[in-house]
């Protein structure tokens, strides 16, 4: 009898399992190989013996794939539990295929009989719910059981509550209603006494105005262009500052305009990173206190120049001036990515003046904005105009002086100074692996009014404090400082994050006075600028482990006294809690063992420091690795065991390295809110792991591993010019683009500083907006923006890779509220009180150029209804 042709369907799912199972086959031989899994050969062959039957008419072809799919969930229980996501990286394909088997295009030419069957009387007819139909049919009910069953699992969630008030918020002169500094005060707790807003009423929160800046992408603009401000409020107004260097007075209960200065950047730049994350405010009172304490004369300084008109400043809106900026000659910048041979002191850069084009004014409060071409302009927050009685007369402190290696753009302050007394502190960012000849990180103290360098702690020679003479210059290419300091006062000490020396993966050349200070917290007397103690995070650094949160300063009950402690969070994961008198721990700190294998004659250290309260993630392992299929998973692993990987602080290497925590970082700019009434943190840690390979250099000129020369003055990153190697970075990704590490990679947490206790932890975030289809699933997504949190209980963070702020209940972790928005939201919140007496919520919309969030401009307020 002939044999009957077979239907196209049967056909194309016969060719589909026989191609899936060569490729598993392959993969999972390779994988074998180099020590991993055997699962995905023994599925090649049911899935090539599938095949087979198919290609047969045979109907035991899907008992043999209900084998494969009770024996892939064993598998996947095996490795990872009830925990959805990793379940259906290794189980989706599987579960797809075997449904598509029981159609009718597939079980109908299965179940025809032969003359033989006929004969015998033997019925091999299948269904759903017959013979082997029957059961491929229960093997997938019981997958969706499973799968059902880890719906309802976290395996991932930590469930507890926060203590209440136990001590009274410190006094720290600030009205409860304001917000000061960055961090509301500089103790940099993120921590506003309002209690409008409660757990009970935040679902009522609306969109009371909304902002638009006017602040858009322009060509030359570096990848890393963000808009991370964390607006000041200073009486009935709003101060903040623009990507492109612009400030903006607003009206903090309406949203209108009153004023807006552009300090006229120079042009072409080196700028690895655009960004303004915040301004700094002097009161007339301070100024005074501060003028008296010093025994300084008060008495305005003359400015050189008055520059326009009374009425005509340059930047200035209809309120203040003109609003079109005036153009200024353009000064050369180094465009060839290589070191830059200018050491010899004074070079100039060619600074705008910012009184040459602007009106002037005779300030009592103040406004100070660093600008990305490395001045720090002084502005009067009444109209802007720039201040004639600060900075020498010129309205601006100019950065770049006794500088080395002068390049601008190389170098500027991308976070708001520290005010104290009558003088501005003041660190700055240096090019991260673009060559060994960069500016210096020194840290400076300059007289507001008079614009004299005060002090200099240069990491270089950190105990000669003095200002160098004119002429000399500072250390070159030393550890920077570009987060956010902060300040105790009455201690009389300023708290510096300090980042590595560039270049970061490479530290065979680096002198002992680096080695000291690298990746540590450096308290400095705010008078003298002498360091009085440090805190070494990462030892011999070769991660870009900088610390790169602000630290935040709060008094904590522990051991029965009050401890004024200094809560410090880490790229590597750890919450260091310090006294921040001496430096020492007040929260236990441990060396633990690290990884070996520096290459040569590089080193790496034996220990690393390992806090009681850390975030660290566990160690990676090859069943951590996912995918959206079980292909890209496979190739995840692959790719786990092909690079070098001994856990966390694993070297670099010339193979190429699993760096995890990446150095992204668990904590980042953003870093974490303090309650100083409860003793509390809101912490937002996050997981990702990055790859990190070493490219050897043939010279100090060709390019290795950027393809070509950057646009314009735009600088070749990871070059590392002057250095053995270049570097080559990337975050650890699937050939889908999806993290090769299995999810979450973002959380909200709680815990108690007084006793080191996590409390909750909770993932946090949905992938709407980072995948090609917006599907809002709950996975925990990356975030960075750091959290604010209230006396009313709620906490706000809207820096998650999803555009929206959240509001959380502090003392549980529940999310409570949320909202949308129109993009990304990687900047840190803040709350203020309005004119109207309402308690607004302040986020800054304007996404972030390297995370690929949706970049804006918006200024979003939010409050509860009238007379709600």
């Amino acid at each position: 009898m002939p044999q009957r042709p077979t239907p196209a369907f049967l056909r194309v799912m016969t060719w589909v399992i026989g191609l899936c199972g060569i490729a598993l086959l392959l993969g999972g031989g390779w994988l074998v190989a180099i020590g991993g899994s055997a699962y995905y050969v023994v599925a090649s062959l049911f899935f090539l013996g599938t095949a087979y039957l198919l290609h047969r008419a045979r109907p035991e072809a899907l008992g043999v794939f209900a084998v494969l799919v009770i024996g892939t969930l064993i598998w996947a229980l095996y490795e990872v539990g009830f925990d959805w996501w990793p379940l259906a990286a290794r189980g989706d394909v599987v579960f797809v295929l075997g449904a598509l088997l029981l159609l009718p295009w597939i079980t109908r030419p299965l179940s025809r009989r032969s003359v033989a069957d006929a004969l015998d009387g033997r019925d091999r007819s299948v269904t759903p719910l017959k013979g082997h139909g029957a059961f491929l049919t229960a093997s997938l009910l019981v997958a969706v059981a499973v799968a059902a069953t880890s719906w309802f699992t976290d395996l991932h969630a930590k469930e507890g509550e926060l203590p209440g008030t136990r001590l009274g918020a410190a006094d720290n002169g600030i009205p409860e209603g304001e917000w000061l500094a960055y961090g509301r005060s500089q103790m940099g707790q993120r921590y506003s006494p309002l209690a409008d807003i409660t757990p009970a009423n935040v679902a009522s929160l609306k969109v009371a105005w909304q902002f638009e800046t006017g602040d858009e992408p322009q060509p030359g603009d570096p990848e890393e262009t963000t808009f991370q401000v964390t607006p000041l409020k200073i009486g009935e107004r709003l101060y903040l500052c623009t990507p492109h260097q612009n400030v903006i007075a607003l009206d903090a209960t309406t949203g209108a305009e009153v004023w807006r200065y552009d300090p006229v950047i120079q042009g072409e730049l080196a700028l690895q990173h655009l960004t303004c994350r915040g301004l700094s405010y002097q009161s007339a009172a301070a100024a005074a206190a501060a003028g008296k304490q010093s025994g300084a004369t008060t008495t305005p300084v003359a400015p050189a120049t008055t520059g326009a008109p009374e009425g005509t400043a340059t930047g200035l809106s209809a309120e203040g001036g003109l609003t079109a900026p005036q153009e200024t000659a353009e000064t050369p910048a180094n465009t060839g990515g290589a070191p830059v041979d200018q050491t010899g002191g004074n070079t100039d850069p060619g600074l705008p003046v910012a009184v040459a084009n602007a009106r002037t004014t005779t300030c009592d409060d103040k406004l100070f904005m660093p600008t990305a071409d490395g001045r720090i302009v002084i502005l009067d927050p009444e109209t802007g105009a720039v201040c004639s009685n600060a900075g020498g007369g010129d309205g601006q402190i100019d950065l770049w002086d006794r500088m080395p290696n002068v390049n601008p753009g190389s170098y500027y302050s991308t976070s708001p100074v520290i005010v104290a007394g009558n003088s501005v502190i003041v660190g700055g960012t240096v090019l991260d692996n673009v060559s060994t000849a960069e500016a210096s990180g020194v840290i400076r103290a300059f007289d507001i009014t008079t614009g004299d360098l005060l002090w200099n702690w240069d990491s270089g020679r950190p105990n000669d404090t003095q200002p160098i003479a004119e002429g000399q210059t500072y250390t070159p290419n030393s550890p920077n400082s570009w987060s956010i300091m902060s300040a105790d006062e009455n201690l009389g000490l300023v708290y510096v994050p300090l980042g590595n020396q560039p270049p970061d993966q490479w530290g065979a050349n680096r002198s002992p006075e680096v080695e000291e200070y690298s990746s540590s917290i450096v308290a400095l007397d705010i008078r003298t600028g002498q360091p009085r103690w440090h805190f070494q995070t990462v030892h011999h650094d070769l991660w870009d482990y900088d610390v790169p949160a602000q630290p935040s300063l709060v008094d904590l009950p522990i051991g029965g006294e009050i401890v004024p402690a200094l809560v410090q969070p880490t790229k590597q994961g750890e919450i260091f809690v310090l006294d921040r008198r001496t430096g020492e721990p007040v929260m236990p700190v441990v060396e633990k063992p690290a990884p070996g294998g520096a290459v040569l004659p590089d080193r790496a250290a034996p220990t690393q420091p390992k806090s009681a309260i850390s975030f660290d993630p566990p160690p990676l392992r090859e069943r951590d690795m996912w995918g959206a299929t079980m292909f890209d998973q496979l190739l995840c692993r692959i790719a786990f065991h092909a690079l070098n990987y001994g856990g966390r602080f694993t070297p670099p290497s010339l193979d190429g390295s699993l760096i995890y925590p990446g150095n992204f970082g668990v904590f980042n700019w953003g870093s974490v809110a303090v309650d100083p009434a409860r003793g509390v943190m809101f912490a937002t840690p996050t997981y990702l792991a990055f790859t990190s390979r070493l490219v050897p250099r043939p010279n100090d000129r060709t390019l290795v591993v950027n393809p070509s020369q950057p646009q314009g003055a735009l600088p070749a990153l990871n070059e590392n010019f002057g250095a053995p190697y270049a570097i080559e970075l990337g975050p650890f990704t699937s050939a889908l683009g999806l993290p090769c590490q299995q999810p979450p990679w973002g959380y909200v947490a709680g815990v108690d500083l007084t006793t080191g206790e996590t409390a909750w932890m909770h993932r946090n975030g949905t992938t709407r907006d980072a995948s090609p289809v917006p599907l809002p699933f709950r996975m925990g997504v990356p975030n960075l923006g750091g959290p604010m949190m209230t006396a009313g209980g709620v906490a706000f963070l809207s820096g998650t890779i999803d555009y929206y702020v959240r509001g959380y209940d502090v003392t549980t972790g529940e999310e409570l509220w949320k909202a949308r928005l129109p993009a990304g939201g990687q900047a840190s919140p803040m709350t203020y009180r309005g004119a109207d007496g309402r308690q607004y919520l302040l986020v800054v919309a304007g996404g972030h150029g390297s995370l690929g969030t949706k970049r804006g401009d918006s200024v979003i307020a939010y409050a509860l209804p009238q007379g709600g």
